[in-house]
């Protein structure tokens, strides 16, 4: 089933996506389940954002594919990299993002982002699928000068619309063998699959879990694959997950 958030008339919305359709539901379907209105609406008629705005936070993980460590000059960890994204870093698909005014090398980094479906702390591995609402696709957006000039990445990482994520929210994905694919412009910059990864998509949720007690609608990132460049205003940047469909964003100064 495919979640997303819309805007009709200027009211926000949660709906079903089937096909060409957008379904709304009642309320929210974190706390009240799928309970559909019978208002249907054609998918070019409705402006789709962000699927979540996370309650309280992003938990976002840094060099998970062998490959991107290694590109940007960095061991591969021998624990997971992680680190937080406030929810004001969320926009949607097809906004804009203003890049920065204290950077000049933004860079694009396609990914994987899981949602969180119930209240958990200290998950067991076995016991992941029970609490993920679901999954969509996300743009880890990176200020890269900042991440090398301050100590910590709350900067580089977190400035506003600096976590672009959508078009929906998929309920059902097996995580295992994932394509994650990134384009600039319509040319492949990434390519990979979650298969690559040193730590499975439960394994990073279970570990998540154990840092932070994790809310409805949380959003934790999985990381990037290798071939991360940088960005320039006007350009377009997609980020397409097997599975899912496909994000795309432009950028301005």
């Amino acid at each position: 089933m495919r979640i997303a958030r819309f805007v009709v008339d200027g009211d926000p919305l949660y709906g079903v996506v089937d096909g060409d359709t957008v379904s709304a539901i009642a309320g929210d379907p974190f706390y009240q389940g799928i309970q559909p209105t019978g208002q249907q609406h054609p998918l070019d008629d409705v402006r789709l954002v962000a699927p979540i705005i996370p309650r309280s936070k992003i938990v976002a993980f840094g060099r998970t594919y062998p490959e991107h460590a290694k590109e940007l000059g960095n061991d591969v960890p021998a624990s997971p990299l992680m680190f937080l994204k406030p929810n004001t870093a969320v926009t949607g698909p097809n906004d804009p993002v203003t890049l920065p005014s204290f950077s000049e090398e933004v860079s694009f980094e396609a990914e994987l982002a899981v949602v969180i479906g119930r209240i958990c702390k200290d998950v067991p591995l076995e016991k992941v699928p029970d609490v993920v609402f679901g999954y969509t696709c996300a743009n880890d957006l990176t200020a890269r000068d900042a991440q090398k000039t301050d100590p910590q990445w709350g900067r580089a990482k977190g400035w506003d619309g600096s976590c672009p994520l959508g078009p929906w929210i998929e309920t059902d994905l097996d995580t295992d063998d994932v394509r994650v694919t990134g384009r600039l412009d319509g040319q492949i910059q990434q390519d990979g699959t979650t298969a690559d990864m040193i730590w499975s998509v439960p394994e990073l949720v279970a570990l998540a879990s154990q840092a932070f007690t994790l809310l409805p609608g949380d959003v934790i990132l999985t990381g990037t694959p290798a071939g991360v460049g940088l960005l320039r205003e006007g350009q377009r940047f997609e980020v397409e997950i097997e599975g899912i469909g496909t994000l795309a964003n432009t950028f301005r100064r």
